[in-house]
């Protein structure tokens, strides 16, 4: 009861005082309105009757004057009439005005000095009238004065009536306020607050259970944050501790990102670690209600995100987002993560021709398609390379002036957008400890010989104390376009290159995706028919089996191969049109570059012509949805699909096949993967196709549907035990194990393992 004085008591307050002041300017402006009504009244009466009442003035009949005034003075709204000479001396007055005999009013002698009319209030005894005179002539001079009285006692009744009515009105108002407010406060706050605490205690308590809605915004919004993020890191920690102590039951030894964490502090004690990559963790965009910070969907974010988290790290990245520079310090900094602040974010800004130069024009018109060998002709023109130079040198720069305070800092380089940055932040910091992971295939050294500058990224690249590949493959190709290109010793059994005194480690570190372990989520239990049906009901479609495909629109996803095999397997088994129905989530990429923007035409015509072919009633063959999806949205479909087909033409890794085994905790579900991704390295429990052979296609299609449940679940037990142990955490353990590990003689700038 007291909290709630507390909250209606100063309102009560704030009301009345607001009433008062309401009710003083009310009064003053009513006053001020009767006195003004009451001035013209009386002028208007008095005129009237000065045109009557001067010529037997000037006759000086006093009988004449008694006459007159006794005449006009009996109308209901007048008080009195009475004429005064030139000194004061009433000459005839109304019975009514008795009392002014003896008294002359103000505004008659003023009247009469001035010769002008003239007005007052005064009170009477115990009467408040207001007196209006006007002169009278004899001749050629003042001689009198015609005064007109009237009661303006009523002017202080109505404003003692409007003072009361407020005080009531204020009254009525203020419970009504009160009553309004513990209802108000009860429904949008006490409530939901109860709610809060309720469901806080079942969370504390091991009891999951939906979390109850929380006014949005405003003041309510940096609560729903910390409730939010309060709860998740319980949820963490939780899930951290039993799977801990279940790892210890089993003597397993899995990584996960407390012990990601705990390893990196062991391995960088004191030293700095700094992750430099194109794509930023977190970023910034304008949205109509606001700034909004996004989380990119990406693998590098979950893996790298409890290094930096682990060691106070810097992470350097391009700020791309539309509202990036309106959030950062003088310095470009930006403490990240926004709920709770453990790393920096330094931005590096590249104007939009180095962006188009570098990014959409050297790196992905001409590495991209180079690595990936997928029938897309690399296309090298001398400008985007010196934007890539620049861009390059550019986050050396960056690097080297964040880095400029630290001993023996550590660098960890992501990805081919940056192949020259090691030799640039080497040949400044040799006792930096550099380390890049080329997240996309390597090519065998005919391929890579298109490249007219390749003497120059292989430079950059042997810059670094290491160098990681997602399979042995890769490393291989590596190592032999080393030895074909360039003048350096390559030591096969150590998988290093030595060149200009310098080694470099090369290895393979398959990254993967972080394994939920711990299914805290209501809808993990729900079963895959369930989330099938409804899928396909919001999708307006029915069908008894459900493929998908989640992929960005690229050449190297083979997703026209994909379509071309579901087309043969209706071809070949007519009995699976109108049960089979393939999902494909197509996310555009790059849509600046022509390539692409063809290849979203194609994809979409090559669903049409499909399904024009083929489909009838309901049910159509393929149903291709062309926007960014979120993790969640995904996931859903993970789970409910039959079977999950990745095609890649060519692929470093491809995670998505990682995520739909890691989604897959009924353990069902079966796996189509392309021989030439990397992910068929590990999961050999998939079925193996290549994605030219569409008839192999079309073949493992009908085998995915009629494989047996007990095959399907032996076979998504296996992959999960490898997407489990060799989960995204250990791939950053043993790419940091690795970093940290190399010995880097500074006067020398000689690497030893």
């Amino acid at each position: 009861m007291r909290i709630w004085l507390r909250l209606i008591f100063p309102l009560l307050i704030a009301v009345a005082c607001v009433s008062a002041l309401f009710a003083a300017y009310e009064v003053r402006q009513v006053r001020h309105g009767l006195k003004r009504d009451l001035q013209t009244r009386s002028a208007i009466l008095a005129e009237s009757l000065q045109e009557s009442v001067e010529p037997v003035f000037a006759n000086g009949s006093a009988s004449g004057l008694q006459h007159f005034v006794e005449r006009f003075g009996n109308r209901e709204d007048l008080a009195g009439v009475a004429v005064y000479d030139e000194h004061g001396e009433a000459l005839a007055f109304t019975s009514q005005l008795s009392l002014v005999a003896n008294l002359w009013p103000r505004a008659t002698a003023t009247a009469t000095s001035q010769n002008a009319e003239r007005s007052e209030f005064v009170t009477l005894g115990q009467t408040f009238m207001h007196v209006y005179a006007l002169p009278l002539q004899r001749g050629d001079r003042v001689a009198g004065t015609l005064a007109v009285f009237h009661d303006a006692s009523y002017i202080s009744t109505h404003s003692t009536r409007i003072w009361r009515d407020t005080f009531l009105h204020a009254l009525a108002l203020s419970l009504l306020i009160s009553l309004t407010m513990l209802l108000i406060l009860r429904w949008i706050l006490m409530l939901p607050l109860a709610k809060t605490t309720k469901w806080m205690k079942a969370r504390r308590a091991g009891v999951h259970s939906l979390p109850p809605t929380l006014p949005g915004g405003g003041v309510f919004e940096p609560l729903t944050q910390e409730v939010t993020h309060l709860v998740r890191s319980l949820d963490a920690a939780r899930a951290a501790a039993e799977e801990e102590a279940r790892l210890r039951e089993t003597a397993e030894s899995v990584w996960t990102a407390e012990r990601l964490r705990v390893s990196v502090r062991g391995k960088f004690q004191g030293n700095s670690l700094f992750v430099v990559s194109n794509r930023e963790p977190y970023m910034h965009v304008r949205r109509e209600k606001g700034v909004e910070v996004l989380v990119p969907a990406s693998g590098l974010v979950t893996a790298l995100e409890p290094v930096l988290l682990a060691c106070q790290g810097t992470w350097i990245a391009h700020g791309s987002g539309s509202a990036d520079s309106e959030t950062v310090d003088e310095r470009d900094h930006l403490r990240v993560p926004p709920e709770e602040p453990k790393y920096t974010l330094r931005r590096v800004w590249l104007t939009k021709e180095q962006e188009k130069g570098y990014y959409f024009g050297f790196s992905n018109e001409g590495l991209w398609p180079l690595c990936h060998i997928a029938h897309t002709r690399p296309i090298f023109r001398a400008d985007d390379w010196e934007h890539y130079r620049a861009a390059n040198q550019k986050f050396a720069e960056a690097t080297l002036e964040e880095m400029a305070q630290c001993p023996e800092p550590a660098v960890l380089v992501q990805d081919y957008h940056f192949a020259l940055l090691p030799a640039l932040i080497k040949e400044k910091r040799p006792d930096a400890r550099v380390a890049i992971f080329w997240h996309i295939p390597w090519p065998n050294p005919e391929a890579f010989g298109i490249c007219p500058w390749q003497r120059e990224l292989l430079d950059g690249l042997l810059g670094a104390d290491l160098i990681g590949f997602h399979t042995q493959f890769h490393c291989n190709n590596f190592l032999e376009t080393v030895d074909r290109a360039l003048e350096s010793r390559i030591e096969r059994e150590r998988f290093a290159v030595d060149r200009h005194a310098h080694l470099t480690l090369v290895r393979p570190f398959p990254i993967s995706v972080a394994f939920p372990d711990v299914q805290a989520k209501l809808g993990a239990s729900i079963p895959a028919y369930v989330l099938r049906a409804e899928l396909l009901q919001e999708l307006g479609v029915e069908a008894r089996f459900l493929g998908v495909g989640v992929d960005r629109i690229d050449y190297t996803k083979g997703i026209l191969e994909r379509f071309r095999g579901i087309e043969r397997l209706l071809e070949k088994r007519p009995d699976y049109r109108g049960q089979f129905t393939f999902v494909q989530i197509g996310a555009p990429s790059r849509t600046e570059i022509r390539r692409y923007q063809d290849l979203l035409f194609e994809v979409g015509c090559e669903a049409e012509r499909i399904n024009a072919r083929f489909r009838s009633g309901k049910w159509k063959p393929i149903i291709l949805l062309r926007r960014h999806h979120s993790h969640q949205e995904i996931e859903l479909y993970f789970k409910a699909a039959d079977l999950c087909m990745v095609t890649s033409l060519h692929d470093g890794m491809n995670l998505v096949a990682k995520e739909f085994v890691a989604a897959r905790d009924d353990e069902q579900g079966v796996l189509i993967l392309s021989a030439f991704a990397g992910a068929s390295r590990e999961l050999s429990d998939a079925l193996l196709v290549n994605p030219y052979d569409i008839e192999q296609i079309a073949d493992n299609l009908c085998a995915a549907m009629e494989m047996k449940p007990e095959e399907r679940k032996m076979r998504m037990q296996r992959m999960r035990r490898v997407v489990r142990s060799n989960n995204v955490y250990r791939w950053a353990a043993q790419l940091i194990e690795q970093l940290s590990e190399i010995r880097v003689d500074a006067p020398e700038g000689i690497v030893v393992l």
